[in-house]
């Protein structure tokens, strides 16, 4: 590629930024990156940049901020006199106006990180791990007005591994996605690229995550659980009660329980190396934990410090 395309970015946490970079390191020319209003951050409320503003200053890229992007007339006006090919967002975090979507030569592209039209949604890449797919990608797709209900233009698919965490797999997905929409904006430079209809038939909904959706219930089966636990990490966590502190739970294995006498919640097993915990169908062996105010530790750590026993019950 010659000359690269003259791009706007919009993008806000840290899965966007390898893509940012990827566009970059190209060739094509970010004339500016739209993201969202710094905010307060942490105990202190100290005001925090975002993962994307970050990356472009450090390349001495024109940064907006709008906080409403649909009302925002100047920061139209702006976006017309750059008069960018193409507007490529990666979880924004906004809604964009037809206004915005119809400006750009070659439209906005967006990278969502799912085989699209599965996870539609604000955390997919979370879900992927919690409903234990084997499978997930990312998508390239032209916007539409929807959520995330554009015309399909690249995939690519990654498989899972058996111990794949939210945090491990986002990772994935962010370098995948980079990858893939630098090879998107050259098809569609070249006009070579294919646009595929989405089934609406075929989607499901990718909900946000909450706090509370880390609230382990042991009445579930061991093999969901363990699930939760690795889609959850690193946040919100998944997490228990102990003697009335929060227990996170950062690791755990499935293992067999056949006393169904034993209610769910109820430690067993406990060594000096780690314990068991009953759930719905079969036990967790608990791999890793923190109790509040703690710091994160392996379970044999943990219990050097903390006297659990056998038949105490969590949550």
């Amino acid at each position: 590629m010659e000359v690269g395309m003259r791009v706007v970015f919009m993008g806000t946490p840290d899965f966007a930024v390898a893509t940012l970079e990827d566009i970059i390191n190209a060739g094509h020319i970010v004339e500016a990156v739209v993201t969202q209003p710094d905010k307060p951050k942490g105990r202190g409320g100290a005001v925090a940049m975002s993962p994307v503003k970050e990356t472009a200053l450090e390349h001495g890229i024109e940064v907006l901020q709008p906080v409403k992007v649909k009302n925002d007339n100047e920061f139209y006006e702006r976006m017309k006199q750059i008069d960018p090919d193409v507007i490529v967002v990666v979880a924004f975090g906004q809604i964009l106006p037809d206004s915005i979507l119809e400006l750009p030569k070659y439209g906005c592209i967006n990278v969502h990180a799912s085989l699209l039209p599965a996870y539609r949604g604000a955390a997919p890449i979370q879900w992927a791990v919690i409903d234990g797919l084997e499978e997930t990608g990312v998508t390239t797709m032209q916007m539409d007005h929807g959520l995330d209900t554009g015309d399909i233009i690249m995939q690519s698919r990654i498989r899972l591994d058996a111990k794949e965490t939210g945090g491990s797999l986002f990772d994935r997905l962010s370098s995948e996605g980079g990858r893939l929409l630098v090879k998107t904006l050259e098809a569609v430079e070249n006009g070579t690229a294919t646009r595929t209809k989405q089934d609406d038939s075929l989607s499901n909904y990718a909900k946000m995550l909450t706090k509370s959706l880390g609230n382990i219930d042991f009445n579930e089966g061991a093999v969901n659980i363990e699930r939760l636990i690795r889609g959850l990490n690193p946040w919100p966590s998944a997490y228990t009660h102990l003697n009335g502190k929060t227990l996170k739970i950062w690791e755990a294995d499935v293992c067999e329980c056949n006393d169904d006498n034993m209610k769910p919640g109820t430690v067993f097993n406990v060594t000096k190396d780690g314990f068991c915990v009953k759930c719905g169908k079969d036990a967790l062996s608990i791999g890793e934990v923190q109790l509040e105010g703690k710091k994160r530790m392996a379970s044999d750590a943990f219990l050097r410090g903390f006297k659990l026993e056998s038949g105490t019950v969590l949550g």
